[in-house]
């Protein structure tokens, strides 16, 4: 009580010093709304520092209430009594002190009259400034002394507890003490007394026997109860039942009070007490608040909202468990989340007063005005439940205004002051004359739209402001509204009444202050729509269980028609309410539990909106069946002919109607014998009788309603006795008791007792640490071992063994035995996952999944399992796992390298075991673009060929992938734009490539990049090297020093890539070289022209059998020996055939025979083009003994402007076995078996020297899957006519797009354009095509007369380079 004045006080002290400092928020708020020159008056400290608190008093008693206000002028006290004020002038009990006070003198209380008890209020006023109340203080006197219960004399075993009996009035209970003997009995940790002033002794003693008797001291002489003995027992042989001596009842307390739960019983051995709040275990011994008292009564200090809930108190003594429960409702008095605020306003003006508060039960508020109440009306309004808004204000309205709230526990009160301002005086100044025309422009129930124009002395009106008073006829509190911008001349007033009179008047404002009103204007707002009433003879009746239907009538108050209906309806007890749409005047509801009652109520919607609901009315659906089996079913054989059947009702929410009984059926279990049934009524047991000795019998039950048999139970069985034992006396020992320790486990067998003539109804386990008597456990009579479980290692259990029936237990026999020490084995491994994949995702993801035998079909886990996943790569070989662990069955393992290949394995842990690792799952990663560019590029001159220089390089450390190639720029100027630069394509894996034909003392810069399947990585640093200067000074015409024995000048006929002249021939000597040339020319396209209109037969022939070999039936022939099919072999614009016999010479020479192209398969790029044989030879066959070799006019005519394409395919990837569905070029159609001819059919020598070339170099090439007996094909690119072409060398391969332009950066030719050479891609044609192709072909040779006319060539060119160079 002290604690809960103390924080009353504090409470009240922190008002006061809110009501002492006004709000600045508010009073810069309420400042904001008054004009500039208002009289401002500041906020009065009037507040409460001390305020009366509940009192418990006794008769004759001296009382003081305290109460103390503040305030600059020194208020005047008065007190109120049950709302009405004291006369303390002519009272000689009552007095006021000087502080305000009130004391009482001897205190009257009697049975008739009380008139000191009730609630009393302290009242501070202040002239002309206004009244405040204090808290409500309850006063109370304690009763005449009387008991209620007086103890009564009782016995008590040693050591259990007692409870003696001293009922008295709540009131009286802080005055009442007890005696023993006579002498007072001081309460310790073993002795405490009830809220209800019952003494509980537990744990008694010899020492606590004696005559006990309470007192009430409450004034005036004590009054004493009846002496009780108290008789102390020696402890019990046998062990007694346990009962509850006092139970714990449900309470309700006051946030910061105390409380009490007695649990005290009395049974031997002594018992064990818990406690439980909402069915969680209390832990006691760590917490401040909860307190275990002697005997297991629980005590709760200091309570808060949360210990809110059901207490239970479970006793157990090893043989029996009772419990008792009992609910603990915490009540919290009122306190103020928000205060209200002092505020400043004007006359007319509308003001809120705020006021938040917290309680249990919800706190209720009122207001109070000046010490009066506040009685709502249409001006003062209660509003969000809590707050006062006060509508219209007038002068009168200013003063203290207090919120009182209060609940059934406390009340509290919060006040702030509310200040009317006087309006400035108006400044010198014309002022505005009345608005003019005021009309209500919109009328409606509840608002009204009025509008005017502006006043006559100002008929612009743009700095005007307007202000709307308002008020209902013959009221004089006037409301304002506020235009809301300057020259606005309407307003919408809203929250009117309906059917009401107001009347508006409308003030111009300008900057001198407000000008003349306008005449007052009358509007009454239209009266209130109608809705429906509630619908008549609303009816509900139940058509099944699962259904019922409702009726009703047309309402009878309904303005208008009606619209249509919604029935709402729930299941009585619960707040789910549902609602259906209904068009008609009845509906059926279906789907609704049976023998269930619902709730129903109708609304009719007319046009307006819904209308008033019909009162609910309730119906229970038909019963049923039950819808459950009864519960529990168990058997107990009494003798050889009958048996005891018992069980329990169906569960809950299953009986589907009343219970009228249980129908039993029973038969013999041995055959399938005849069924007998026996209905009973309700009652949960039966005693079949009349059954056969010795016989298994088999029993089921089924709840029985006025509509029928439920389902029944499962069938149990049970024996009937052999013979009719005696069971009037308790079995005798059992004939012998073993036990076997293990760890935590003892295995307890035994055998039953000698005299077999006793019945034996079970037997009872007693065991415990150093006593048989911490827990028992009851078998039944056919059971001969059982395990007692969940022990201590290293322990000694004392066992105890009981026969009973149901006269008791017989004799116990006693055993001992020591568990053993707990060493922890190796827990046995678990199976490891199996079925792991790696899927790859992407260059740097793979997912792995996998599954686990361990558990169900469906693969889902349930338990605390997880699993491992390792993976690694074998490069470098050292390299370590990585681990992660996941709960499901897959996992994503990121940050991979790309083109990598790795292994995956799983493992799966549980608890301590763990299974060994999976079979391992391998995948690689895709590639990706390399990241980083060649490394260690060097730049060397070819040794005595100054103008060749040697690009040396390694691959990027972080290739991605296969490199497929590279591209090395150069050009003489670093800072040029990069598709500027010279590119030189290297095909493959090499690390070294030649360029020729470079300008003498030249600085180059050199950059490479490389590429594979996916891309283009980034380029090297730019690499200088400066060309050497000349050998010697070559005059006019002298041969270039880099110039080789097997040097073939460019057959374009043009100067060297680098300008200098390649001859010293006079104009005659090249007049007699062009004139040769064109001889030739015309000779060579005579013999074309010749051999295109021959076709032997013999080649029609071959041809056939070629076609035929697309079909799958050919096998090459050629110089008399059979050819195996060659593999196909795919390098993008070059394509060869190879032969697969192995020729047997130790230094074969590859003969690449070039395949002869159709004229339209290549496009003329230039006027020069010719299609001469020979010279397509020779510029195959130049620079044979060159490594990598090419010339600057030979790549002029290949290096497109743009970025070169490549193939996003890498060179080596398997092809689907499909027809190629590729674009092609029109012109690639006409290459039909014609490509595909033998190997040693044609003549002319293709890479003659190509064994000298480095060995580790090789062509990439594309395996394709055949799809037809021709296994392979390749065709070679023909090369620009008019440029030296090394098909040795490496080359970039196109797509086959159309190029347009072609730069090079030589000196000499720097920005020169020459049209680009289009590069053909064949793709295999499907069988049908190349026999058609086959068949239409026209230019074919025979191999004789191609191969003289090739020599014969082959000399003309020998004959026409020696003139060119001598």
């Amino acid at each position: 009580m002290a604690a809960r004045g103390a924080r009353r006080l504090l409470g009240s002290l922190w008002i006061a010093l809110f009501l002492g400092q006004p709000d600045p928020a508010a009073a810069a708020r309420s400042s904001s709304q008054s004009p500039a020159g208002s009289t401002v008056r500041t906020f009065t400290p009037f507040y409460f520092l001390v305020e009366p608190v509940d009192t418990l008093s006794v008769r004759g008693a001296f009382v003081i209430l305290n109460c103390s206000a503040y305030c600059e002028t020194s208020p005047k006290i008065e007190w109120k009594k049950d709302g009405t004020f004291l006369n303390l002038v002519s009272d000689d009990r009552r007095q006021l002190l000087p502080d305000g006070s009130l004391l009482i003198n001897g205190v009257v209380h009697s049975k008739h009259n009380k008139p000191d008890e009730g609630y009393y209020q302290c009242v501070a006023t202040v002239e002309s400034l206004g009244t405040i109340v204090s808290r409500t203080a309850k006063l109370t006197v304690a009763g005449l002394p009387r008991f209620t219960s007086q103890p009564e004399s009782t016995s008590v075993y040693r050591g259990n507890s007692v409870i003696l009996n001293c009922e008295v009035n709540a009131d009286l209970v802080p005055f009442v003490r007890w005696e023993q003997d006579r002498q007072p009995f001081f309460l310790d940790d073993r002795i405490f007394t009830l809220p209800s002033g019952a003494l509980i002794i537990s744990n008694v003693t010899d020492g606590d026997g004696g005559l006990y008797r309470c007192v009430i001291e409450s004034g005036g002489s004590p009054k004493y109860s009846d002496e009780a003995e108290l008789k102390v027992l020696p402890d019990p042989e046998v062990p007694l039942n346990l009962v509850f001596l006092r139970q714990p009842s449900s309470l309700t307390k006051v946030t910061g009070q105390s409380a009490v739960f007695p649990c005290v019983t009395a049974g031997f051995p002594t018992p064990v007490i818990k406690w439980m709040r909402n069915e969680e275990e209390l832990t006691i011994e760590d917490s401040e608040r909860f307190l275990l008292l002697a005997g297991g009564s629980l005590e709760i200090s200091d309570i808060t909202e949360d210990d809110a809930g059901t207490y239970a108190c479970i006793v157990d003594n090893g043989n029996e468990t009772i419990e008792a429960q009992a609910d603990l409702i915490v009540q919290a008095p009122p306190e103020f989340l928000k205060l209200p605020a002092n505020i400043y306003a004007h006359e007319s003006m509308d003001i809120v007063f705020e006021c938040e508060v917290t309680g249990k039960p919800t706190p209720t508020v009122k207001w109070i005005k000046n010490g009066d109440m506040v009685i709502p009306s249409d001006y003062f309004k209660i509003v969000k439940e809590h707050n006062l808004q006060v509508l219209g204000l007038v002068k009168s309205d200013e003063g203290f205004y207090q919120c009182i709230a209060e609940n059934d526990v406390g009340n509290a009160q919060a006040g702030a002051q509310l200040i009317i301002l006087e309006h400035a005086p108006a400044t010198t100044g014309p002022l505005p004359s009345a608005p003019r025309d005021v009309v209500a422009s919109l009328v409606s129930t509840r608002f009204i739209k009025l509008t005017w124009r502006t006043p006559a002395s100002d008929p612009h009106g743009d700095n005007l402001t307007y202000t709307v008073f308002y008020t209902k006829e013959g009221i004089n509190r006037e409301r304002v509204e506020n235009t809301s911008r300057p020259g606005e001349m309407q307003v919408t007033i809203q929250n009117l009444m309906p059917e009401t009179v107001y009347v508006f008047r409308v003030v111009a404002q300008n900057k001198h202050g407000p000008g003349e009103s306008s005449v007052p204007l009358k509007v009454a707002t239209q009266p209130e729509v109608q809705l429906p009433g509630p619908a008549p003879n609303i009816r509900a009746y139940a058509n099944s269980p699962t259904s019922i239907t409702v009726t009703w009538d047309t309402p009878l108050s309904g303005n208008g028609e009606i619209q249509n209906y919604k029935l709402y309806y729930m299941e009585k007890g619960t707040d789910n309410e549902q609602d259906v749409d209904v068009g008609g005047h009845s509906y059926t509801i279906n789907g609704l539990k049976k023998y269930t009652e619902y709730s129903f109520r109708v609304v009719a919607y007319n046009k307006h909106g819904p209308g008033v609901s019909t009162q609910d009315v309730v119906v229970q659906t038909l019963s049923d069946v039950p819808s459950a089996a009864p519960q529990n079913l168990s058997l107990e054989v009494r003798n050889s002919k009958s048996i005891m059947i018992q069980w329990q009702p169906p569960p809950a929410g299953t009986h589907n109607g009343q219970i009228t009984g249980y129908k039993i059926r029973y038969r013999k279990a041995s055959r399938k014998s005849e069924v007998t049934e026996s209905i009973g009524g309700t009652q949960l047991f039966q005693l079949i009788e009349g059954l056969e000795r010795g016989t298994e019998y088999s029993f089921r039950v089924a709840a029985l309603t006025s509509n029928g048999t439920g389902p029944a139970t499962d069938w149990i069985s049970a024996e009937t006795f052999e013979s009719d034992l005696d069971e009037t006396r308790v079995p005798e020992v059992p004939s012998s008791l073993h036990v076997r320790p293990l760890v935590t486990s003892i295995v307890v067998s035994w055998t039953p007792p000698e005299n077999q003539n006793i019945v034996v109804r079970g037997y009872a386990i007693g065991y415990g640490i150093g006593s048989p008597h911490a827990q028992t456990i009851k078998v039944d009579y056919k059971q001969r071992y059982y395990t007692i479980e969940n022990l201590d290692p290293s322990s000694h259990y004392v066992i105890t063994l009981k026969a009973f029936n149901n006269v008791g237990e017989g004799i116990p026999l006693y055993e001992s035995a020591v568990t053993r020490p707990h060493t922890v084995p190796d827990p046995s491994p678990m199976m490891p996952p199996v079925g792991v994949q790696a899927s790859i995702l992407s260059h740097d993801t793979i997912r792995i999944t996998w599954a686990d035998n361990s558990l169900p079909k469906n693969q889902k886990i349930t338990d605390a399992r997880y699993y491992t996943v390792r993976w690694k790569t074998n490069i470098p070989a050292n390299t370590k796992y990585k681990t992660a662990n996941t709960t499901t069955l897959s996992y994503l393992v990121t940050s991979l390298k790309p083109n990598t290949l790795y292994e995956f394995s799983v493992m799966v842990t549980k608890g301590r075991r763990s299974s060994t690792w999976s079979m391992t799952a391998h995948g690689t990663t895709f590639e990706l673009v390399p990241t980083s560019p060649p490394k260690d590029v060097t730049v060397v001159s070819k040794e005595g060929k100054p103008r060749t220089i040697i690009v040396n390089w390694q691959p990027p450390s972080e290739a991605n992938g296969k490199i497929t190639g590279y591209i090395i720029y150069y050009s003489t100027d670093v800072n040029a734009e990069i598709h500027d630069w010279v590119i030189e394509p290297v095909v493959g894996n090499r690390l070294t490539h030649q360029i020729q034909e470079l300008t003498l003392d030249t600085p180059y810069y050199f950059k490479i990049q490389a590429r594979n399947s996916k891309g283009m990585g980034p380029m090297s640093e730019a690499v200088q090297f400066r060309t050497p200067k000349a050998l010697g000074s070559a005059g006019k015409g002298s041969r270039p020093l880099d110039i080789g024995p097997d040097y073939k000048p460019p057959m374009s006929g043009s100067n060297s890539p680098h300008g200098s002249p390649t001859s010293h021939l006079d104009s005659n000597m090249l007049l007699v070289i062009i004139v040769s040339v064109g001889v030739i020319t015309i000779v060579i396209v005579v013999i074309v022209a010749v051999f295109c209109t021959r076709r032997t037969t013999s080649h029609q022939k071959k041809k056939r059998a070629a076609c035929k070999s697309v079909n799958g039936s050919h096998k090459y022939k050629g110089n008399s020996k059979d050819v195996k099919p060659p593999d196909l072999w795919i390098h993008h614009e070059r394509l060869e055939l190879k032969p697969i016999d192995k020729s047997p010479d130790p230094n074969p020479i590859m003969t690449d025979t070039p395949i002869p192209r159709n004229s339209q398969d290549i496009t003329p790029v230039d006027n020069s083009m010719d299609s001469n044989i020979h010279q397509r030879r020779n510029s195959y066959r130049g620079h044979e003994s060159e490594d990598s070799m090419s010339t600057l006019a030979g790549r002029r005519g290949m290096r497109p402007k743009m970025m070169m394409p490549f193939d996003s395919q890498p060179p080596q990837q398997s092809v689907r076995n499909t027809p190629s569905t590729d674009t092609m070029p029109a012109s690639s159609s006409q290459t039909g078996c014609a490509d595909h001819q033998d190997p040693e059919s044609a003549t002319a020598s293709y890479l003659a020297n190509a064994q000298e070339e480095d060995s580790g170099q090789s062509l990439p090439t594309a395996h394709v899957r055949p799809s037809h007996p021709l296994k392979s094909f390749a065709v070679p690119a023909v090369p620009p006519t008019g440029s030296t072409y090394d098909p040795a060398l490496p080359s970039t391969p196109l797509l086959t797009q159309q190029v347009h332009s072609v730069k090079t950066a030589s000196i000499g030719t720097l920005g020169r354009t020459r049209p680009p050479m289009p590069v053909v891609v064949p793709s295999a044609p499907d069988v049908q095509e190349t026999t058609r192709m086959l068949e239409d072909s026209e230019s074919n040779y025979e191999p004789d007369e191609l191969t003289k006319e090739m020599a014969h060539l082959e000399g003309l060119m020998k004959d026409l380079n020696a003139i060119t160079t001598a």
